[in-house]
């Protein structure tokens, strides 16, 4: 089987959590899987790339921030390789271009418009765990380009979709799609699976567990998401072409005078 794994920023926060990660990926290997990573910077790494980009230049060029910003994601490609070597695994980190991934010359919202997966497809093909730093890819004029924040997410559902993978999996700090933020509200509900629509109107209203890109690509390439905790064994949530549901059953939640997570 194929799977494309996405890991966000906290879930890599710490040495001990790529840590984790690379045990989880190991033990998929074991089993005789395929894997892709797609990695987020480490934690809060890009808001602080930010900050420190404003203290020199508030009004800097788009361009360079792209290129300094790819950076964070690029860092924890390296790390999670490493991470996954030592525990005699293969591995091998790419870039965004490296990876063939190709977009538009939007600096800092780029829309991925194609994937070229030919050297993912190597490296699968010689045994190894290809990991893809996220958020990234290469412009028509040979530059570094940004998705917007979260787009990493992106990034791992049309490697999905490009390589037809088996499985498209989303880790992040939370358990799954809830119908208001869990850590603030602890009468909050989980989803057990969501669609596509309704999906995007929790993202519109503030939900900020998916890229509202990657939703709409998964829903143009009829892919199932699984949205899952990186600290437990939890089941999580699938996003789809499905009927919305709590865990118990309960069937088309209400968006309106909700607090989304």
């Amino acid at each position: 089987m194929l799977l494309v794994q996405k890991y966000g920023g906290t879930s890599l926060e710490t040495v001990r959590r790529i840590q984790t990660a690379a045990r989880r990926t190991a033990g998929l290997c074991r089993q005789g899987h395929r894997v892709v990573l797609v990695v987020s910077a480490q934690g809060d790494a890009t808001d602080r790339m930010i900050a420190q980009a404003a203290q020199l230049n508030r009004r800097g060029s788009a361009r360079e921030m792209d290129a300094y910003l790819a950076a964070g994601e690029q860092m924890s490609a390296g790390l999670m390789a490493m991470a996954i070597g030592a525990l005699g695994f293969p591995a091998v980190s790419l870039t965004g271009w490296q990876a063939g991934i190709v977009t538009d010359a939007v600096h800092g919202n780029a829309r991925i418009l194609d994937v070229h997966p030919q050297r993912i497809q190597r490296e699968l093909e010689a045994g190894k765990v290809v990991v893809v730093a996220g958020f990234q890819g290469l412009g028509p004029e040979g530059d570094v380009t940004t998705l917007g924040r979260g787009g990493s997410d992106t990034t791992a559902v049309a490697l999905a979709a490009w390589l037809k993978a088996d499985k498209c999996q989303i880790f992040t700090d939370v358990d799954g799609v809830y119908d208001r933020d869990p850590r603030q509200y602890p009468d909050a509900l989980r989803f057990g699976r969501i669609g596509y629509g309704k999906m995007l109107a929790l993202i519109e209203n503030g939900a900020q567990v998916l890229h509202d890109r990657s939703v709409e690509l998964a829903r143009e390439h009829k892919i199932t998401l699984e949205v899952l905790s990186a600290f437990t064994a939890e089941p999580g949530t699938l996003v789809g072409d499905l009927d919305s549901s709590y865990p118990n059953g309960t069937k088309d939640i209400p968006c309106c005078g909700q607090n989304p997570q």
